[in-house]
C-alpha cells in the first residue's frame, strides 16, 4: 500500500482556514493507520465470493448488475450459471434478449429490467467501445443500467481505477465511526478523503466488507474484530444508530455487551488490574470518568454475583473508591474457573 504522505493525503494538508464543514468531521489528521488497519483486516480474512477471484471486466460487470438490491449469497449460483451460458460480452450481445430475461426470472434475481439493461450494455460495449468494457466511472455510466455506484464498483474491482464507493453499508460505517452527517455529498467527500490513492480495488472491497460483516444494522464489533474500534465514535459511546438504523439496536451499548467484553478480555489473561481491564471494555474508559472505576466496578459486581469472575481486593480496600489513583493496582480480576 502506498505511503499516505503529503502528496497523497489531502487531510494532512488542511489548515485552520479549512471549510468549517470539513473540520466538523471527526477524522484523525493522520489517515494512514486507519487505511492500513482496514485493508489488513480485509486481506487477512473476508467472505469468499467467486467474482472476488477475478479482475476480468465482463464477469465483474455481470456480478455488480446482479448484486443490485439482491443478497450476495443468492447471486453466486446465478452468476456462475450466467457466465457458463454467456461467457463473453460478445456471446451476451448475440443472445436473444428474451432468453436473458427468462434466465433472470428463473434464477429469482428480481427486477427483470436489469436483464434487459445488461443485454443492451453488452451491445453498447461492442458498438461504442470496440468490444472492451470501459475502464473509467464516467465511461461506464454510458452503459445502460449502470449508475454511479455500479460504475465505481466495476472501475475499482476490474481496473483498480474507481472512486470511493458509497452504498448504504458504507454510509452506515462512516456515520457510526466518524459521526459523518446523513448527507450524500458529505458521505462522498469523506469516503474520498479516506480512500488511499491507487487502492480503489482493495479499499472499496474492504470498507464494503466492514459494513456487511462487522457494522451491519446489528453490529458485531468484537466478534468480527472490527479494525476501527479504537477510532469509532459508536464503539466509544455505545450509540449504534445510523441512517438505516433509526433506533438503537437492543444489544449494542447494553450492559450485556459490556459484560461479554469483560469475559472475552479476561479469557486472554490470567488476571488484570482494574485499570488494565477498563480500556479493553470501553475505549472511553477513564478511571475517574463517567465510565470509569465506579461504572466498571458495578459491572464486575454483577459478574461476581453470577459466579463468572473473581475479584481480589489486595490490602483490604476497594480501589473503586480511590480518587487519586494510588490504590488502583490493588484490585485484580480473573475468570472463575
Amino acid at each position: 500500500m502506498p505511503d499516505a504522505g503529503d502528496d497523497a493525503d489531502p487531510a494532512e494538508r488542511e489548515t485552520p482556514d479549512s471549510d468549517p464543514e470539513e473540520r466538523e468531521i471527526a477524522l484523525p489528521s493522520d489517515l494512514k493507520p486507519i487505511q492500513t488497519a482496514l485493508i489488513e483486516w480485509y486481506e487477512s480474512d473476508h467472505r469468499e465470493f467467486p467474482w472476488r477471484e477475478t479482475t476480468a471486466p465482463y464477469p465483474v460487470l455481470v456480478s455488480e448488475v446482479m448484486s443490485q438490491q439482491t443478497q450476495l449469497d443468492r447471486v453466486i449460483d446465478a452468476w456462475e450459471a450466467f457466465l457458463e451460458e454467456w461467457p463473453t460480452v460478445e456471446s451476451l450481445a448475440e443472445a436473444d434478449r428474451a432468453d436473458v430475461v427468462a434466465f433472470w426470472s428463473d434464477h429469482s434475481l428480481g427486477y427483470n429490467n436489469r436483464a434487459r439493461y445488461l443485454h443492451e450494455a453488452a451491445n453498447q460495449v461492442l458498438e461504442e467501445f470496440d468490444g472492451d468494457v470501459p475502464e473509467t466511472p464516467a465511461d461506464l455510466q454510458e452503459l445502460m443500467g449502470v449508475g454511479p455506484y455500479t460504475a465505481n464498483a466495476v472501475a475499482s474491482f476490474a481496473f483498480n481505477a474507481g472512486d470511493a464507493v458509497v452504498d448504504t453499508n458504507v454510509k452506515r460505517v462512516l456515520y457510526r465511526a466518524f459521526s459523518v452527517p446523513d448527507d450524500d455529498r458529505t458521505f462522498e467527500r469523506v469516503a474520498t478523503r479516506l480512500m488511499p490513492p491507487g487502492e480503489s480495488r482493495a479499499w472499496n472491497n474492504a470498507i464494503m466488507e466492514l459494513g456487511g460483516v462487522a457494522c451491519g444494522q446489528t453490529p458485531h464489533c468484537d466478534e468480527a474484530g472490527c479494525p476501527w474500534r479504537q477510532w469509532c465514535r459508536a464503539y466509544e459511546t455505545g450509540d449504534f444508530t445510523a441512517p438505516d438504523v433509526p433506533e438503537q439496536p437492543s444489544f449494542e451499548g447494553s450492559r450485556r455487551q459490556f459484560r461479554g467484553r469483560v469475559i472475552r478480555a479476561l479469557s486472554e489473561y490470567d488476571e488484570l488490574a482494574l485499570d488494565e481491564l477498563g480500556p479493553r471494555v470501553r475505549v472511553d474508559y477513564s478511571p475517574a470518568g463517567d465510565h470509569g472505576r465506579e461504572w466498571l466496578g458495578d459491572l464486575l459486581s454483577g459478574l461476581e454475583d453470577d459466579g463468572l469472575v473473581e475479584l481480589d481486593y489486595r490490602n483490604g480496600g476497594d480501589p473503586r473508591d480511590d480518587e487519586d489513583g494510588t490504590e488502583s493496582d490493588k484490585l485484580t480480576v480473573r475468570l472463575r474457573r
